[in-house]
């Protein structure tokens, strides 16, 4: 009796957390429906390959990218993008995918070039309002084009479907979990700063929590994520304001930390502002200015108009408007709870579901 393998999902994903989180909720999701899933990146992307399920092998490809590197590393794009391309096509004519789909990053254009070759179902996830590079250039080539940010700016012509972001299971275990209103009583503040141009909140959060008055200033239990380079005066800055602080440049346990804060102050990427959303709590917003195409400010409209955030541009940062705004959270405990509502509002917990439904439509009926 021939048993037929199951179907094939290959994910080609690029080399940022924004990119990776998306594709590793999918890959469980398709994992545990019983799929094989393959995971596609670079050297990058597969630092971040450890926490995908253990069934899913991890494919490197010769990527690069024009943004980096000098005269002869740019020279040299086409021809390594193009042996990925190679490679990419003789592992797929062996091992035929039912679906590919791509995240984002120069590591997805040989998956999904070597797709479009051989006429295999595809789709795109994009995370952010404004569109990547390479999602721009095949996105009137692929089957399917989900958006985790909605609205999104799609080109002329292409449909695009409100998935939301995948966020992980951590994130989906805290959803909705219960917000305790700031008050006379510890408060937990959340800064998270993402890997990128997180030196502005190193440089201005402290000194902002500095000037609260002193009735505020001596509830305050601060987690701020800070870069090495700038953790000693970060601390050193929080020590001289007598507030409790927590200094560390990545945590691990960013969903029960989210849950437990009465205020979380961030980044607006992708990722940030959907485990943000699908747990419930208020946030000041500061987009990273030199975001591609400014599309943190993209990603921060929805919770902003929803009143769930408050946003600072990054020219209009400074010390004074930022413990402003965090006095004005931590002093209106009504007003905190309608923002926690309105960013659980703004969630989709089940973006991995609706995402799976887009993969499973395209490989059809399975035999």
């Amino acid at each position: 009796m021939d048993h037929a393998k199951p179907p094939l999902l290959l994910i080609a994903a690029g080399g940022t957390g924004g990119h990776m989180f998306p594709a590793q909720a999918l890959a469980e999701a398709m994992v545990r429906r019983g799929w094989r899933v393959k995971l596609s990146t670079d050297a990058r992307g597969a630092r971040y390959a450890g926490a995908f399920p253990a069934q899913v092998p991890v494919e490197q490809v010769a990527s690069a990218t024009f943004a980096r590197g000098g005269v002869l590393a740019k020279l040299a794009v086409p021809f390594r993008l193009a042996g990925g391309m190679v490679s990419a096509l003789a592992r797929n004519l062996l091992d035929r995918p039912a679906v590919v789909v791509g995240f984002g990053g120069y590591p997805t254009i040989p998956a999904l070039a070597s797709a479009l070759v051989l006429g295999v179902p595809r789709a795109i996830h994009e995370q952010n309002g404004v569109m990547g590079k390479v999602n721009r250039v095949f996105a009137r080539r692929v089957h399917a084009f989900a958006c985790g940010t909605w609205p999104t700016d799609l080109p002329p012509g292409v449909q695009g479907t409100h998935t939301g972001n995948p966020v992980r299971a951590a994130v989906v275990e805290r959803a909705g979990a219960p917000y305790i209103p700031p008050g006379d009583y510890p408060m937990s503040v959340l800064v998270i700063g993402g890997s990128q141009g997180a030196r502005i909140l190193s440089d201005l959060v402290p000194a902002a929590f500095a000037a609260l008055p002193e009735g505020l200033r001596r509830h305050l239990r601060i987690a701020h994520q800070a870069r090495p380079e700038d953790a000693a005066r970060v601390t050193e800055a929080y020590e001289r304001a007598g507030i409790e602080a927590e200094i560390a440049p990545f945590f691990a346990d960013v969903p029960r930390r989210l849950a437990e804060c009465q205020l979380v102050i961030s980044r607006s990427g992708a990722s940030s502002v959907a485990d943000i959303s699908v747990i419930g709590r208020p946030a000041i917003l500061i987009p990273y200015a030199a975001a591609t195409g400014d599309h943190q400010t993209a990603n921060a409209r929805g919770l902003t108009d929803a009143g769930a955030a408050i946003l600072i541009p990054e020219t209009a940062a400074s010390v004074a408007t930022l413990s402003s705004q965090i006095a004005l959270v931590l002093d209106n405990p009504e007003g905190a709870v309608q923002m926690a509502r309105a960013a659980l509002a703004e969630g989709i917990p089940d973006a991995t579901a609706r995402l799976v439904t887009i993969v499973e439509k395209l490989a059809g009926p399975r035999p």
